[in-house]
């Protein structure tokens, strides 16, 4: 069975080039409409059976986010691919957060529309090369920055002074005595020891120590 497709783009040469991309290399893709605005889209989506639609995020009248939005709430099976001249991460996320499935710079699209349309179609997403590669990028620096703010490199000299101790088996008294401080100060560096590591028990406590090498098993 043919995948039904609509190309939305308010500029002929660019649907053009995907009607080409697609006639040419899509054997099984069917382009049974084509809208230069979203409120067009709107319209052909209650006359025709179709699969995926491409939506251009700037379009007239209704932009290509709003259109998805749109789409999703009269057709909850519709499938979004947005095209766009942008690529940067924030663009990416507000069309997923949408509800598209697919996301395609312009730059690129003829050559990657084909392998789009199947994935969208085969209920998988599908993000341009490039757009992939950076958001692969983005989630690793953001996974560094979770772990530098928690975790046993978020804990301040300090910190790991005070589990070292706690570790060793002192007592509150013991820790506060050798290092000069309050009880209450003690039992502060304590729970924030904790949130820190995202632990409840003492125990979890000595596990990380011999973990990181802070004391000796």
């Amino acid at each position: 069975m043919s995948i039904r497709v609509l190309i939305a783009d308010d500029h002929p040469l660019v649907r053009d080039g995907l009607r080409f991309s697609i006639e040419r290399k899509g054997n099984n893709i069917e382009i049974v409409g084509e809208a230069s605005d979203g409120m067009e889209v709107l319209r052909l989506a209650k006359k025709h059976p179709i699969d995926v639609f491409i939506l251009d995020i700037t379009m007239p009248l209704l932009n290509g986010l709003d259109t998805t939005r749109a789409l999703l709430r009269e057709h909850a099976t519709a499938k979004v691919i947005i095209l766009s001249l942008h690529d940067t991460r924030n663009f990416v996320e507000e069309a997923m957060r949408a509800g598209a499935r697919g996301y395609l710079t312009k730059e690129t699209a003829s050559q990657n529309v084909v392998e789009a349309v199947r994935e969208i179609s085969a209920g998988r997403f599908y993000l341009s090369p490039a757009i992939a590669h950076f958001m692969v990028e983005s989630a690793l620096r953001a996974s560094r920055r979770s772990r530098a703010d928690r975790g046993p490199g978020a804990l301040t000299t300090q910190e790991r002074r005070i589990l070292q101790l706690i570790a060793e088996g002192r007592t509150t008294k013991e820790i506060a005595s050798q290092l000069s401080l309050a009880a209450n100060t003690v039992h502060t560096h304590r729970k924030n020891l904790m949130a820190k590591l995202a632990v409840h028990k003492q125990t979890d406590l000595v596990r990380i120590a011999l973990r990181e090498g802070i004391i000796k098993p």
